[in-house]
């Protein structure tokens, strides 16, 4: 059995284990703490904004609360990107919120402002807009937000998986008026499993942490007026995240490096890589790629290929607008067929790691070359 190379891994480093270190001889392993508070205010000065964080144990318990914070309420319409993981959208359900599903564009994957503005045609009554950072690429923000602006509507980025990608020099996880940040065990930096609710509104901030720690009330005993969630970040588990958060211009880098050299490696091929717009400088957390649709070629083949070589690949996510499980709601697009649909069938995400060495991409790039 040949050596297996995986999609995306944790990379650690020796900081990780200082701050978990000093979390144990302080005996504060609980949630709260010291490493989370410091995690907090690490993450958003390296956001480079005045912005205020709350640690949680999960990107989807962050994009929950931002949705009780815009104040999504049963039978409430929110506009979600139709290209993205399904936590997107369960948290919308978590509300009783209605999703309606808002088509790509080709240029970089994400929401279609065009597709956005029909959206608000059809439900002008729209109480926000979910907008995912798909792969790390920055979506269309001037003309997402000069829309949300015009519609009224509470903007949520979903940044989980674009932490330290730009849009025209402004890092993402800054742009919504709640922004989310995960930081699962495949994304750029980890805290092993974790998330984090960004916002510029330190009531909210603060709201978001009251609901995050069982809406427990300030006083001597047990005091509950509203539901509250067991959502808060371990102390160890964010002291693993500062020690992260240190190395990530690195992560980036060779995250880039890999897209490089598939692009380099492919470029003979009926392919094309997750695309960008001039001005915008991605994370690269996944390097995809896309097959010509005219090509006998399809990505499952790609996919069996890679996988009898002991390689790991996945296909992109599977449109929202497909989910068995959302296949009630409605679904809004400008070209004949979905955007998303087409590029779930002709996409696959590439081994990504930033520990697979060069001649390990090497052999991805073979496996993949010889199937055409």
């Amino acid at each position: 059995m040949k050596q297996p190379i995986l999609l995306s891994t944790p990379t650690m480093h020796t900081e990780e284990q200082c701050y978990i270190r000093e979390a144990f001889e302080k005996n504060w392993i609980a949630p709260l703490g010291f490493n989370c508070d410091s995690f907090e205010e690490e993450v958003c000065r390296y956001l480079g904004q005045p912005l205020h964080g709350v640690s949680l144990v999960s990107g989807t318990a962050a994009l929950h609360l931002a949705l009780k914070l815009a104040g999504v309420k049963r039978g409430d319409i929110v506009l979600c990107s139709d290209l993205t993981f399904a936590a997107t959208v369960n948290a919308v359900l978590y509300e009783g919120g209605i999703p309606v599903f808002v088509d790509s564009e080709r240029d970089t994957w994400n929401m279609d402002p065009v597709a956005l503005e029909k959206a608000f045609e059809r439900y002008p009554q729209a109480k926000a807009v979910m907008l995912v950072q798909l792969y790390g690429t920055p979506a269309k923000m001037d003309d997402i937000l000069a829309i949300c602006r015009a519609h009224g509507a509470v903007l949520i980025e979903d940044a989980a998986e674009a932490l330290s990608a730009t849009y025209r020099g402004q890092q993402c996880g800054t742009f919504g008026d709640y922004n989310v940040l995960s930081f699962n065990g495949n994304k750029i930096i980890t805290t092993s499993g974790g998330g984090m609710l960004v916002t510029k509104d330190k009531a909210a901030r603060d709201k978001a942490f009251f609901w995050a720690t069982q809406s427990r009330e300030n006083e001597y005993w047990y005091e509950h007026k509203e539901v509250g969630y067991n959502y808060r970040l371990s102390n160890v588990c964010a002291g693993i995240g500062r020690g992260q958060l240190l190395h990530i211009e690195e992560h980036k880098a060779a995250k880039k490096a890999i897209y490089e050299r598939y692009k380099a490696g492919l470029a003979d091929l009926p392919v094309q890589m997750n695309p960008y717009a001039d001005g915008d400088e991605p994370n690269f957390w996944l390097s995809c790629i896309t097959i010509d649709p005219s090509c006998a070629v399809d990505p499952i083949s790609v996919l069996e290929a890679l996988r009898e070589e002991n390689i790991e690949s996945r296909p992109l996510w599977k449109p929202m607008h497909l989910q068995p499980v959302f296949a009630q709601y409605d679904m809004v697009y400008t070209e004949e067929a979905a955007v998303s649909a087409d590029l779930f069938r002709r996409g696959l995400c590439l081994p990504s790691d930033i520990k697979m060495s060069a001649s390990e991409q090497q052999r991805v790039i073979d496996c993949i070359k010889s199937c055409f």
